[in-house]
C-alpha cells in the first residue's frame, strides 16, 4: 500500500522515537495498580497538552482525547491500557520498577508509550485527517488487569460515542518486533472469576471423623470441579479452570474451619460463557456434598472473547504493510482481554505487538522477567497510526449493549 499521510506519519513516528522510550522507561518505572494510574495519567496528560491535543480525564484515572476532523465522517477510537500487575520485577533493567511488588509484567507501559506516539503523529498531520473527514479518539483506560475491567468505565463515560471503529495492540513476546499478529474472529476466550469458600466444624487432626475436615474438601474441589465441568460440557467449548488462590489452616495438627480458593474460567465459546453459571453451582454443590461443609460460590462473569472484526482486520494488514511490519497469523488464546466490551458496540480488531529481539530468549506475559525490545514501541505507534488512515471499516447496525 502507498499512502504518502501513512508514510508521513512513520517518518514523525521515528522523529518522536526518543520521547516515546523515555515515556515507556518512566511508566515501566513507576507501575500503578488498577484504578489508582494517577502518575501515568498525569504524565500522559502533559505530553498531550504540549502538544494541544484536547483531553478531559476521568473520575479515578484514565483520560479520553479527540483530535482530527470536528464533525468526522469516520471516526477511529485507539485504546491502550495503564495498569500494571502486582508481581514482583526481576529484570535488572536501568528503568525496572522501582514499586516493590508491582511491575508492568504485561506490557502495558509499551501500548501506552505506543498510542501517545500514534496520537502526537497523527496531531502533527492533523490538517490532513480533517481533509479526509477522519476523526480519532484516543482512550487511555484504567484497570484492564480486573474485573469488571476499566473499558466498562470508559463506556459509561461515553468513550465510544459517535466511534466508527476501534482498534489496539496487544504486546506478544513470542514474536520478533516487528511482527504484527493478526487474526480474524476470536482472538482471546471468555474470562471469569471463581472463588469458593467452604465452613464447617474445624477440630483436631487425631479426630477427623469427629469434625467435616474441611481441608479434605477443599482439595476436592480443587480437583474435582474441573474434573466434573470437563464432563458437562461439551469439549468444543475448550474450557479451562485453573486455580491461582488456596487458603486453609495455620498449623499442620489444627483442621480449619474455613477455607477458600480462588481461580479462573476461561473459555474459547462465547455462547456457552453465557451459560455456565448454573452448571458451576450444581457442580461445586455436588462435589462437596458428602463432606457436609457449606460452600458459597462467587462466580464473577468477566469478559467474552475479543471477536475481531474481519474488515478491520484487513485495515490493520494495509497499515502493517504501509508501515513496514510483517502481519503473521496468530491463534486464539485463553487469555482474556477487555477490549471485549468495546467491540460488543463497534467493529474493530486487536493485533498481537511482537516485542522479542531477533534470537533473543522468549519471555512470558504475567512474569516479573519480561523484556520488551525497545523498537517495539515505534512499531506499536507506526501500526495504531496506519489503523487510523489505512482504510474505512464499516460500522455494524444494531450491536448489542456491551453490558
Amino acid at each position: 500500500m502507498t499512502d504518502n499521510l501513512l508514510m508521513a506519519l512513520c517518518a514523525s513516528i521515528d522523529a518522536l522515537a526518543p520521547e516515546l522510550l523515555d515515556l515507556q522507561h518512566d511508566v515501566h518505572a513507576h507501575p500503578e495498580l488498577s484504578r489508582g494510574e494517577a502518575r501515568t495519567t498525569a504524565a500522559v496528560a502533559r505530553r498531550l497538552a504540549a502538544a494541544g491535543i484536547t483531553h478531559r480525564t476521568l473520575p479515578v484515572s484514565g483520560l479520553v482525547a479527540d483530535l482530527g476532523a470536528e464533525q468526522p465522517a469516520y471516526r477511529v477510537a485507539l485504546r491502550a491500557d495503564l495498569d500494571a500487575l502486582p508481581v514482583g520485577e526481576r529484570t535488572g533493567l536501568p528503568w525496572a520498577s522501582t514499586t516493590e511488588g508491582i511491575c508492568h509484567a504485561c506490557g502495558h507501559d509499551v501500548h501506552v508509550a505506543a498510542m501517545l506516539g500514534a496520537g502526537l503523529a497523527l496531531k502533527q498531520h492533523e490538517e490532513a485527517l480533517r481533509e479526509r473527514g477522519i476523526g480519532v479518539r484516543l482512550l487511555f483506560q484504567p484497570a484492564e488487569e480486573v474485573i469488571p475491567g476499566g473499558a466498562v468505565d470508559l463506556l459509561a463515560e461515553g468513550a465510544l460515542d459517535g466511534v466508527d471503529a476501534i482498534f489496539a495492540v496487544h504486546c506478544d513476546p513470542s514474536l520478533d518486533v516487528g511482527s504484527v499478529g493478526l487474526r480474524d474472529g476470536a482472538i482471546t476466550a471468555a474470562a471469569d472469576r471463581v472463588s469458593v469458600h467452604l465452613s464447617g466444624r474445624g477440630g483436631h487432626t487425631s479426630r477427623p471423623h469427629l469434625t467435616e475436615d474441611l481441608t479434605f474438601a477443599l482439595a476436592k474441589v480443587v480437583t474435582e470441579l474441573p474434573a466434573v465441568l470437563s464432563r458437562r460440557l461439551d469439549p468444543r467449548t475448550a474450557f479451562a479452570l485453573v486455580w491461582g488462590e488456596v487458603h486453609a489452616g495455620q498449623a499442620a495438627n489444627v483442621i480449619p474451619s474455613s477455607g477458600a480458593i480462588a481461580g479462573t474460567l476461561r473459555m474459547l465459546d462465547a455462547k456457552a460463557w453465557t451459560t455456565i453459571g448454573p452448571l458451576l453451582a450444581e457442580a461445586v454443590e455436588h462435589v462437596v456434598a458428602p463432606y457436609a461443609v457449606t460452600a458459597v460460590l462467587e462466580h464473577v462473569q468477566g469478559v467474552p472473547p475479543v471477536v475481531n472484526d474481519p474488515e478491520a482486520i484487513e485495515v490493520l494488514r494495509a497499515a502493517a504493510e504501509g508501515a513496514g511490519l510483517v502481519a503473521v497469523g496468530t491463534p486464539q488464546s485463553l487469555g482474556g482481554e477487555d477490549f471485549a466490551w468495546y467491540l460488543r458496540q463497534v467493529p474493530g480488531a486487536m493485533a498481537r505487538l511482537g516485542t522479542r529481539t531477533p534470537g533473543g530468549p522468549t519471555y512470558d506475559l504475567h512474569q516479573g522477567d519480561l523484556v520488551v525490545d525497545d523498537g517495539s514501541v515505534v512499531q506499536g505507534a507506526r501500526l495504531l497510526a496506519g489503523a487510523v488512515v489505512a482504510g474505512v471499516v464499516k460500522t455494524r447496525a444494531g450491536a448489542p449493549a456491551a453490558v
